[in-house]
């Protein structure tokens, strides 16, 4: 796949078609002749519906992620950057697969604080475990569906909250024309909240457009919108990038988010790699 890994939907080689897959397992490990063209949750933050191959393994993972931030209120802004961000995942069966997500190191720094101080946390980041089940559109279709449960461990670090989170996806992909897909998520989540000192709900919801532009070269441009049950402000943003493939099995992107609203993050930028095996 050329264009945002969440977005296009690719049938399999017309001698691939009608090969039913439903056998295979991460313990009977489908054939990489009949793997599905690669499908990525990376760069955008659109998920996508597509599973990888039961016995594959799929790394994504960001070379590195930088994000700016200032509060609403006062002159108080933050910088965090977070290295080798990595989501593992395992085909299990052919429309299940398993992922684990977690950075080793992430460095946060505030300035300043209630007392004019600068400070500073880092560490390795809480782990996210999510099951993805896809419905339909795996190996081909004009439209893919499926499912992302998730639960968020926290690791005790500085970078911690040290609350259990979580909550559930639901990816959609429509192939609108050979180059060109529409991807859409709505996404619940049960977050901590520092200012109830309780959980609370969000509800997340984007919009992707992806295409193809040049050769190997794709792109994609993305809404992001975050509302908060716990009376915190609206956050949007706009996301872009491009991707650039390599092999079938190897992909390199690049994109940014910029705040639209006073409530969401500045500005944040990221580089990765897709990587499957």
């Amino acid at each position: 796949m050329v264009a945002a890994g969440a977005v296009l939907i690719a049938a399999l080689p017309s001698w691939a078609q009608g090969v039913d897959k439903s056998r295979y397992s991460v313990f009977n490990p489908t054939p990489r002749e009949l793997w599905r063209p690669l499908s990525a949750d990376r760069p955008d933050i659109t998920e996508s519906p597509v599973t990888v191959d039961a016995g594959a393994i799929q790394l994504e993972a960001s070379f590195f992620e930088y994000a700016h931030d200032s509060a609403n209120d006062d002159a108080e802004t933050t910088d965090s950057l977070a290295l080798a961000f990595s989501n593992i995942k395992i085909g299990l069966l052919n429309n299940v697969d398993l992922q684990i997500l977690f950075a080793p190191y992430v460095r946060e720094e505030s300035r300043p604080d209630a007392a004019g101080r600068t400070t500073v946390a880092d560490g390795p980041s809480d782990v996210t475990v999510r099951l993805k089940v896809n419905f339909w559109g795996n190996d081909g279709g004009r439209t893919a569906l499926g499912v992302l449960p998730f639960v968020k461990i926290p690791t005790g670090s500085q970078v911690s909250n040290d609350h259990v989170e979580g909550g559930v996806a639901l990816p959609f992909a429509w192939d609108i024309t050979e180059g060109a897909s529409l991807g859409v998520m709505l996404e619940l989540d049960v977050l901590y909240s520092e200012e109830t000192g309780d959980h609370d709900f969000g509800f997340l919801h984007t919009v992707v457009l992806g295409v193809d532009l040049l050769g190997p070269v794709g792109g994609y441009v993305e809404y992001v919108g975050n509302a908060l049950f716990d009376g915190s402000d609206y956050e949007a943003l706009a996301s872009f990038g491009l991707t650039y493939e390599l092999t079938e099995n190897a992909v390199l992107d690049a994109g940014a988010l910029i705040g639209l609203t006073r409530a969401a993050t500045d500005v944040a930028v990221f580089t990765g790699i897709t990587l499957r095996f």
